[in-house]
């Protein structure tokens, strides 16, 4: 007999698997964590969090201790290159929002803003949380195997204290455990890309660097020196952990040679490289190696086996994308499980998971590693690529201040190539305006908006079907301000109308009670509890006074209805979209 008996079984406690967990423990689903690990993550490792991830951790209910924890946007935004911190700048871009008009566009797209939380402070946020919510976590357990039968999954486990295997026996299985997956290997996903396309070595010290950095604060240094690296370039990052006095370098090797020997001295000689100031006293906290990968799973689950997180997408950390990627696998899924452990739903919006997220998953490690491949337009700019002599490197960089047509050439690509990074550093359409197909969708006829600007680098709103729905500010009987997005979510379902749309309402209330689930009507309008005094949500909300939204719990629109109907047919199309969604058969005639 099973030792352990829980709904859902969550392997792995980082972004995707303490996310799950919380998620999974706010919508009161049994759930039991194991990790082989400990403790949580000891290194920063991920850290920038992008608005759509502040979006969930908003509705989850810990937006606001992850933002006493972390660094504010308006300190991550210089994004320096240049020789060594201490040394020659070369250039510089204003990442993630910060130049004023992209700021704007950040600012008008969402309630939440993008910050910097590095991993080892996120994880026991989301961890802790999920833990006072009721799930269960078991360190120093590890995932040995798995078996399948018609009810529910058994999972074999080693207790790493003691020694023992033991087994638990779980409705559903997620598993995040990282990118040497044994969930995913066992599972028999197709991977598509190529593990180990790059080395890296991660260095973390401690270091006051605040008077070096103080008039041009930012999350990323990178250190271009010739002769001190791969090739001859010699590029490095140098990553703020803590304003201004824990950091993290990056720093690449040639992964077709032995490993470096990550002795303190190796690991200091390199920090004194980048930093390029002998006088600052410096700690090595830890180092460590690792791949850069290109790898996406073509499908996401196999039977009551899900897998979520680096598991399934697999890619250097180039546009922030990892652990929001993650923890958005791991919120989309948990609302779905919820669902169909509480009998609201069939299997089938199971299936929806791998259809929906997949190929956000292979969108981002593409992005990902596009972003390292673009940094050679700064190398060939700087006149890096046609030469491996360190000297005639340092010549070539240098020309760029001569009073030459020559020199003014490259002046003029060295900007064209660093503004280039914006699609790193500031593609804010690939990190919100992310799109669903699936049965958990149900389309309206409407063809894709046509992309006013660039849909990498602008986000752009839309209320249609498989989108996530728009923000916009309106205002309480209480005069008081709340997103859109505050008014769906919480594990619910929405209906979202206006002045004229009462049918809706009631057919919310109605087919909520027939199935078993739970609606909520909002209504937004002059004299009712929500008023669009400002006309946002008006100018977004792509329906009429009298039409209606239908959003699912992650906050994404399953059904659009442009205007009124009468009761009866109100009530029929909502429980329609409702079904198909939920997966649930038709009601009889």
């Amino acid at each position: 007999m099973p030792t352990v008996d829980t709904d859902v079984l969550v392997i792995g406690s980082g972004p995707a698997g303490s996310t799950a967990a919380l998620a999974l423990a706010t919508y009161g689903v049994r759930t039991t964590v194991i990790t082989k690990y400990g403790r949580l993550a000891d290194t920063p490792r991920a850290h920038i969090t992008n608005q759509r991830t502040m979006e969930v951790l908003r509705d989850l209910g810990v937006e606001e201790e992850v933002m006493a924890e972390a660094t504010p946007q308006h300190l991550m935004g210089n994004l320096v290159y240049c020789t060594s911190i201490a040394g020659e700048e070369l250039g510089r871009l204003h990442a993630w929002g910060t130049r004023p008009d992209r700021l704007a566009d950040y600012t008008a797209a969402s309630p939440t803003r993008i910050c910097d939380m590095p991993q080892d402070l996120m994880e026991p946020v989301l961890l802790h949380n999920a833990q006072s919510r009721g799930a269960t976590v078991r360190f120093d357990t590890e995932y040995l195997s798995l078996d399948q039968d018609d009810d529910g999954v058994t999972v074999h486990v080693r207790d790493r204290i003691r020694g023992d295997e033991y087994d638990i026996r779980a409705k559903y299985v997620v598993g995040a455990d990282g990118g040497r997956s044994l969930v995913a290997e066992h599972l028999g996903l197709p991977l598509q890309g190529q593990m180990g396309v790059g080395g890296s070595i991660n260095i973390v010290f401690e270091a006051d660097l605040s008077h070096l950095v103080a008039d041009r604060p930012s999350v990323l240094y990178w250190v271009l020196q010739p002769g001190a690296d791969v090739g001859g370039i010699g590029a490095g990052l140098v990553r703020m952990v803590r304003p201004w006095h824990k950091w993290l370098i990056v720093w690449g090797y040639d992964i077709n040679g032995p490993a470096p020997d990550l002795t303190e001295e190796y690991a200091l000689s390199i920090v004194r490289k980048l930093v390029g100031d002998d006088s600052v006293p410096v700690t090595i906290s830890s180092s460590s190696a690792w791949t850069v990968n290109h790898v996406y799973a073509e499908r996401y689950s196999a039977g009551r086996v899900f897998c979520a997180g680096d598991a399934v997408h697999r890619h250097p950390p180039s546009n922030g994308l990892g652990s929001n990627t993650s923890i958005q696998d791991s919120y989309n899924l948990a609302w779905k499980l919820a669902a169909v452990v509480r009998g609201q739903a069939g299997p089938g919006l199971l299936e929806t998971y791998s259809a929906e997220r997949a190929p956000v998953g292979r969108q981002v490690v593409d992005r990902a590693n596009q972003s390292i491949a673009d940094t050679a337009r700064i190398f060939d700019a700087l006149g890096l690529l046609d030469t491996e002599d360190p000297e005639l490197m340092v010549e070539h960089m240098a020309a760029r201040k001569d009073d030459t047509v020559a020199a003014e050439e490259q002046r003029t690509a060295l900007r064209e190539a660093i503004a280039f990074k914006d699609y790193e550093f500031n593609a804010h359409g690939v990190e919100l305006d992310q799109r669903y197909e699936s049965t958990a969708v149900v389309p309206d006829g409407t063809a894709p908006e046509e992309p006013a600007r660039d849909p990498q680098l602008y986000s752009q709103a839309t209320s249609r079907p498989g989108a996530k729905l728009p923000h916009a500010w309106v205002t309480t009987d209480h005069r008081r301000q709340v997103s859109t997005l505050d008014l769906a979510g919480s594990g619910r379902f929405t209906v979202l109308t206006g002045i004229g749309g009462d049918s809706w309402q009631r057919a919310a209330t109605v087919v909520g009670e027939r199935l078993g689930v739970e609606v909520e009507a909002v209504v937004i309008g002059p004299g009712r509890r929500f008023e669009d005094l400002y006309g946002d949500w008006a100018r977004v909300r792509g329906i009429a006074d009298g039409g209606a939204l239908l959003v699912r719990p992650d906050g994404y629109v399953a059904a659009r209805f442009v205007g009124p109907l009468p009761d009866a047919e109100a009530e029929a199309a909502l429980e329609s979209a409702l079904r198909t969604v939920l997966d649930r058969a038709e009601a009889p005639a």
